[in-house]
């Protein structure tokens, strides 16, 4: 079976790495700009599990299957041919419930967000126009996690797009503030709920390592969670006195729920080297099923971000040989670093 091709968005800065893990999954020579990188089209040897392995990868936001590229010089030129593009594939095709309709480019390129909105404009008259029912079904909603089809178009330039009938959503996505977070680091977690499925619960009991100054901790407890917050710093913001958490002033590495106790949550974000809090915190809490799901955060400013990957992947990995369910996740809101999230087997 050959391969049809690829498209994989990211934040903008790490689309060098997006491309060394495409190519680490045997999608090798990929082309890639702010924001992207693109595999072509290939027949086999291209391994047959390489679309999926990209959807699980780390540092795509979302996968655009199987792209058509489209160019024109002017705004109207890239709205006809997107449009062509477009009604040809709905042969055979009845759409009879909203469908996604996203048009986006790397939101750094100066420029490039209203050329998007303007073909994007364009190309609805056009649809409109042409196929009036179709439109009205047309929505800028679609999933946070997991497959979709409708129309996804992303501008690799101003008079370049990429156009795709089904995407793959791997999850990360920008969160709303709140006044009362301590921190940014806030909005890592509230985003990770939905890579994992789930989120804390009134009654349930989360420990939150290396808690300072409260960001995650604060997110559970608005929930209604109970939260043991382990940090020899402050708890700021609406972490501080918070009846729901409780400060231990503890060393997170020396820290452990005792006896026959267990979490339902383990909460780790620490600026630590990844390779310790794997060793001394992930493989003792995993190994000792002191939780059952978790939200670790592993930074890689000062380790080779794929050798990292390679060996939380690696069949030795308390990941691998104690969790379920795990995703490996360069998020929205995170910077150098990578968010893990699972089940404990």
């Amino acid at each position: 079976m050959s391969f049809n091709g690829a498209l994989a968005v990211c934040q903008s800065g790490f689309e060098g790495l997006l491309a060394r893990e495409m190519a680490g999954i045997g999608l090798g020579g990929a082309s890639s700009g702010p924001g992207w990188a693109l595999a072509a089209p290939a027949p086999e040897p291209v391994p047959g599990r390489a679309l999926d392995s990209l959807r699980r990868a780390a540092f795509p936001h979302a996968v655009l299957e199987s792209p058509v590229a489209v160019a024109g010089e002017s705004v109207n030129a890239l709205a006809q041919g997107v449009m062509e593009l477009f009604a040809g594939g709905l042969r055979g095709e009845r759409i009879d419930s909203p469908w996604p309709c996203a048009f986006a480019g790397c939101p750094g390129a100066a420029g490039l967000g209203r050329r998007a909105a303007s073909v994007e404009a364009a190309f609805k008259a056009l649809l409109r126009r042409k196929l009036g029912r179709v439109a009205k079904l047309a929505s800028a909603e679609r999933p946070r996690v997991g497959p979709a089809r409708g129309l996804f178009v992303w501008f690799t330039d101003f008079g370049r797009v990429q156009v795709a009938r089904a995407a793959h959503m791997n999850g990360p996505s920008r969160m709303a503030d709140d006044d009362q977070a301590p921190s940014r680091s806030y909005l890592k977690v509230e985003e990770s709920y939905a890579i994992i499925g789930a989120e804390p619960r009134p009654g349930e009991a989360v420990c939150d390592l290396g808690a300072a100054p409260g960001g995650w901790s604060y997110s559970a407890a608005k929930r209604g969670a109970r939260v043991v917050a382990v940090d020899n710093g402050p708890m700021k913001g609406g972490a501080l006195g918070h009846p729901l958490i409780e400060h231990r002033r503890a060393d997170a590495f020396g820290f452990g729920p005792g006896g026959s106790a267990a979490y339902d949550w383990l909460f780790c974000d620490m600026l630590e080297d990844p390779r310790r809090v794997l060793e001394s915190i992930v493989r003792p809490w995993l190994d000792g099923g002191w939780c059952r799901r978790f939200v670790i955060n592993l930074k890689f400013g000062r380790v080779d971000p794929i050798t990292l990957l390679s060996d939380l992947r690696s069949p030795d990995s308390p990941f691998a040989t104690r969790a379920a369910g795990v995703r490996i996740v360069h998020l929205y809101h995170d910077r150098e670093e990578f968010t893990v999230t699972g089940t404990v087997a």
